[in-house]
């Protein structure tokens, strides 16, 4: 069912692509209109796989993976809707069409650990997915900044200046995201230890409760980008560090976001196998 949504995103991606190099209104507003289409079938097929098995949406890697994607591009579409700016679209839908694509060919669990069908989890899941998600905007939003500063600091305002929104308009938008989802973060990050202490309560002999620690990949990764992102909000806020700093702050918090939900979270960690 994921290679329906996996279908349509693919045709958003080519469409974002030529309006990107063509600049022409009718490709942008049909670019907008198939990835609305794809998030309303992607909707759909979360909810068919919910109905399976009740934590189906988060029971394995594959189908974490796709939810991140499904809300990335809710994320996005409401950046592009409130900014009627559809210059990210080019550099958003490769990522989305990329994860979706592992998570179409990677194998869902069918017998999900009933440790994971807790209120808590779910709240844990959503919020870091949701803070990903912003993440990964940031990190996109970053990458264009450096792009578009290093036009203007050359005098060559050529393909990317005529295309992507102002410097101010991209730190604004970065700085938003980057503060949404820390506070997501911390809100998961929250929510996880307690779950974790219930799970530990319920099950001190499941394999996947005594295998958390600090030591996981997995959770080492997500502190360490709690810290990381802590940071970042405080520097702009504390130090003064906006626009090049920040965005390059967002481009490597994107990185390590990339290294937690592929390799780490497919091959590394021996408790977070969803």
């Amino acid at each position: 069912m994921n290679a329906i949504p996996l279908a349509i995103y693919l045709v958003a991606a080519v469409l974002y692509a030529l309006h990107f190099a063509r600049r022409n209104p009718a490709v942008g507003r049909a670019a907008t209109t198939v990835l609305v289409a794809g998030a309303f079938a992607h909707t759909f097929v979360i909810g068919m796989q919910t109905m399976e098995v009740w934590n189906a949406a988060f029971a394995s890697a594959s189908r974490a993976a796709s939810t991140f994607v499904w809300l990335l591009a809710l994320s996005y579409l409401y950046t592009e809707l409130t900014t009627e700016e559809r210059a990210m679209g080019v550099f958003i839908l490769p990522i989305v069409v990329i994860l979706q694509a592992v998570s179409t060919v990677a194998p869902a669990s069918s017998q999900p650990n009933p440790l994971l069908n807790s209120p808590w989890f779910w709240v844990h899941m959503l919020s870091l997915l949701f803070a990903y998600a912003s993440f990964a905007l940031a990190g996109v939003l970053g990458l264009t900044y450096v792009l578009q500063f290093k036009e203007i600091k050359k005098k060559n305002l050529g393909f990317f200046y005529t295309r992507l929104p102002s410097l101010q308009v991209l730190d604004v938008m970065n700085a938003r995201a980057v503060t949404v989802g820390w506070l997501l973060l911390t809100v998961g990050v929250v929510v996880g230890v307690i779950w974790a202490q219930q799970a530990q309560a319920a099950a001190p002999g499941d394999p996947m409760v005594q295998a958390f620690s600090i030591t996981d990949p997995k959770i080492l990764i997500t502190v360490l980008t709690w810290v990381m992102y802590a940071f970042a909000v405080a520097a702009r806020s504390m130090m003064g560090w906006t626009g090049r700093r920040a965005a390059w702050l967002s481009a490597v918090g994107f990185i390590v976001i990339m290294l937690s939900f592929l390799p780490i979270n497919y091959f590394l960690t021996t408790s977070h196998s969803f």
